[in-house]
């Protein structure tokens, strides 16, 4: 056999040149994965399920009665109170429908509902007094009860199959959002006080709401908890946002479904100021974001100075929204290693898959942002956004500081653009990462500025490969 001739040893060369230099591309692009792995089992390291007595203690046993008309209030607080003397277990909500007011957990308590179970939250603001210690979007005050709270508590729980209702509606908590006739709604007044009071350094206990004002409650809110599980459970029809762990260690969101794509500013699950957050096999379809990480608001959250770190999103599902994971855009007290992983996202009411949000009057940091493998059908907007001009501010004092963000893995069906960068002039976005990411059926162009160190590995959009 003669010796090949010199172009088809070239060719040959060329070949293997470029399987060479594929290769060493894929190996780049596939250690992103390891490193995804080690990162979510760091931050599992760090989450584990509380644990409670076994002692049970019905409801019905302290007089509830489940026909939704007796208000319930006296006899679901009886109930806790009784559990918690005997040293914790399970307070247990037996199907039917029964009408509460604010229920406050104590240590080792977990708040059961059992399939078939309703608590719907009565509609009347009294049933929420008095005013306890709370956050209202990122600011420290007093004000109406979240409706299921707990205060400086340790292993704490709501799990079951059944269903928290906040029963909010349109002439019910949501109307505060609404002026009459094109006047301010009922809600700007307090809203406006309470971020003066922030800026002001104003101490929280005379920071008072609650009763003649008219900022709405959460529907779950753990406030400076440790060993938190929330499981299996579904919340509906909130005031505002739905579950909102603050301040705590240890949290675990597990099977819970956020049926709220109804509503002002109802969030699905805002953790803030958390450290080792598990958010897993989680269903949302809400009206706004559906996850959203915060660290506090402004002054007031650069006072307090706790941040949100060491979370991991996987396996949820998303449909309506603003943003399928989100981050901010309460960003002052820091937030950092963020994990979301085998998600799925598709609507044409959800707005963008993977969101960050600030601007230059919050500061803070958004740093060590990683997702990965996150399937998309259709988007409103943009599939990825960090946009540091957040109710259109573009100037400010306070310029957070966004790097770090690598999205991997990430697929989509059909949504306007594939992705909208905007820092500032004066202080940019530094260091994403996009690799082998496909954004089909996009119909319009991405938006982007004030952006340094972005890098495409393996990215296409609408089947062509692209370059930074």
């Amino acid at each position: 056999m003669s010796a090949p001739g010199r172009r088809t040893f070239l060719a040959a060369a060329g070949v293997a040149a470029a399987h060479v230099a594929g290769t060493a591309a894929a190996r780049a692009d596939e250690s992103a994965v390891p490193d995804a792995q080690r990162r979510a089992a760091r931050i599992l390291a760090g989450v584990h399920a509380p644990r409670f007595p076994r002692r049970r203690v019905l409801i019905t046993e302290h007089g509830a009665v489940g026909d939704g008309v007796h208000d319930c209030t006296e006899a679901v607080r009886s109930a806790v109170e009784a559990c918690a003397r005997a040293g914790g277990g399970r307070v247990v909500v037996p199907p039917g429908e029964w009408l509460t007011g604010a229920v406050h957990l104590r240590d080792r308590i977990d708040l059961h509902l059992e399939e078939g179970a309703t608590l719907r939250f009565r509609q009347d603001p009294a049933a929420y007094l008095p005013a306890v210690y709370t956050r209202y979007e990122g600011i420290e005050c007093l004000n109406y009860s979240p409706f299921v709270y707990a205060y400086d508590c340790h292993t704490v729980a709501v799990t079951g199959r059944g269903v928290l209702d906040g029963q909010a509606d349109a002439t019910h908590w949501w109307h505060w959002t609404k002026g009459a006739d094109g006047g301010p709604a009922p809600q700007t007044p307090d809203i406006q006080q309470l971020i003066a009071w922030g800026e002001a350094g104003v101490p929280v206990a005379e920071r008072e709401f609650g009763a003649g004002h008219h900022l709405r409650p959460n529907l779950v809110q753990f406030y400076r908890c440790r060993d938190v599980l929330i499981e299996g459970v579904t919340v509906r029809n909130s005031p505002m946002w739905n579950i909102h762990p603050v301040l705590c260690r240890n949290v675990t969101v597990r099977g819970v479904t956020v049926d709220s794509p109804v509503g002002p500013n109802n969030d699905g699950i805002d953790p803030e100021s958390c450290s080792y957050v598990l958010i897993q096999d989680c269903v949302f379809d809400t009206g706004d974001d559906c996850i959203a990480f915060k660290a506090g608001k402004n002054a007031d959250g650069r006072r307090v100075g706790v941040p949100m770190q060491h979370a991991l999103v996987e396996r949820c599902e998303m449909r309506d929204g603003h943003g399928g994971v989100t981050i901010g855009s309460e960003t002052s007290g820091g937030i950092s290693d963020i994990v979301a992983r085998d998600c799925r996202m598709d609507s044409p009411r959800l707005d963008r898959a993977v969101r960050i949000k600030s601007n230059p009057l919050r500061g803070g940091y958004v740093r060590d942002v990683l997702c990965h493998d996150i399937t998309v059908g259709e988007v409103g907007d943009a599939v990825v956004e960090i946009a540091l001009n957040y109710e259109r501010l573009e100037t400010g004092d306070f310029y957070p500081d966004v790097r770090g963000i690598e999205v991997h893995r990430l697929t989509t069906r059909s949504g306007p653009r594939a992705w909208t960068l905007i820092g500032n002039d004066t202080n940019p976005i530094r260091d994403v990462l996009l690799s082998d990411c496909a954004f089909d059926g996009m119909t319009g162009p991405n938006e982007q500025r004030d952006v340094e160190g972005l890098v495409l590995r393996h990215v296409t959009i609408n089947g062509e490969e692209v370059t930074a």
